[in-house]
């Protein structure tokens, strides 16, 4: 008990931040969901062969999660970006001004 104790005490500034900031969430579940999907995927398949793979996955991953919260279809975004039409916005623009979650 005491431990645990001394352990809050070390923290106490980290864990009391939320006072001052009302928009940092009590929990991590928004983080742990968007990464659900790539733990799944990783489970079922073992994981990538290669660095280029491994980024390729995540980069992908990290586009469709932005383009769902962005209310984007991500195929549409990806077909958009391919043919060179640039219809959609680009993401940082669309970010622009708005306050992610931490």
């Amino acid at each position: 008990m005491n431990q645990a104790l001394k352990r809050l005490a070390r923290n106490k500034t980290e864990l009391l931040l939320v006072l001052e900031r009302p928009d940092i969430p009590l929990h991590n579940n928004l983080s742990e969901n968007d990464i659900r999907e790539y733990v799944i995927k990783r489970k079922i398949s073992g994981s990538t062969r290669s660095k280029d793979g491994q980024l390729c996955r995540d980069t992908f991953v990290s586009l469709k999660k932005t383009c769902l919260k962005q209310g984007i279809s991500f195929w549409d975004f990806i077909n958009d970006r391919i043919s060179k039409r640039n219809l959609i916005p680009y993401l940082p623009e669309l970010l622009k001004g708005k306050v992610c979650a931490v």
